[in-house]
Order: C-alpha cells, then sequence, then structure tokens
C-alpha cells in the first residue's frame, strides 16, 4: 500500500511562491520526501494544485492501493464532492482532480483535521521538508 502525506502552503501576497510538500511511503518504507515551490496561485485552489502535483507523481504505483493524509478540509470535501462553493476555479480544479482519480485502481482520500493522532503521523511524515 502507498500512503502519501500532502500539504500545499498558501502565500496570500500575489507574487509570491507557494510551496507544495508530499511524502510518499510504502508499506511504511520512505519512497520519495520532497518540497516544491511554484509560482504564485490564488490561496483557494493551492490545496487542488498540490494534489494535481502529487497524482502526477503517483501515477507509477496506479495498480497500487493508494491513500492520500490530508490536513485540508477544503480539499477533502472538493475531492470528495461535497464542497458548497460557488467559487469557479475551486469547481474546475476538483472536476479536474476527481478526473485523474478515477484513473487509479484503488483511491481514497483521508483529512486529519479531526484526529489528534493521525494529524501528529501527518506532521511527522512532512518534518525538516
Amino acid at each position: 500500500m502507498i500512503k502519501a502525506y500532502l500539504a500545499g502552503i498558501a502565500s496570500f501576497y500575489e507574487g509570491e511562491d507557494i510551496e507544495i510538500q508530499y511524502s510518499i511511503y510504502d508499506d511504511l518504507k520512505l519512497i520519495c520526501k520532497n518540497s516544491v515551490k511554484m509560482d504564485y496561485v490564488k490561496p483557494a485552489i493551492v490545496g487542488q494544485v498540490a494534489m494535481k502535483m502529487l497524482l502526477n507523481e503517483l501515477k507509477k504505483y496506479i495498480a497500487k492501493e493508494i491513500v492520500v493524509v490530508v490536513y485540508d478540509t477544503a480539499l477533502y470535501e472538493s475531492i470528495i464532492g461535497t464542497l458548497k462553493t460557488k467559487n469557479r476555479d475551486v469547481l474546475k480544479m476538483a472536476k479536474d482532480a476527481r478526473k485523474r482519480i478515477a484513473g487509479f485502481e484503488n483511491f481514497t482520500i483521508e483529512d486529519v483535521s479531526a484526529d489528534h493522532v493521525a494529524l501528529q503521523k501527518w506532521v511527522e511524515a512532512l518534518k525538516d521538508l
């Protein structure tokens, strides 16, 4: 099983870079740990951009069971389709992400914002990036 931890860190000032952090584990063995800076995007879609980047990285594991752990309720709800926003950019990016996710055999997304123990694991997985 592949377990990926993802964080998209927004910049609230136009023109500043955003940061995307992720780490990928295969049965508790670290495969990849990366932090990428990208050009500014609207804060509302930073999580979506981060998910898109991670999905590109996970393409090589398309046949395996994949669990993506996030600390972003808005991203989680947009992926599962329960977000009640009317922001066109968010809706467009969410639709694109769901289409990409449909290509994976067994894909699950988890939000750790309500689980303190799981949140601590998420912090540890992304530490030192």
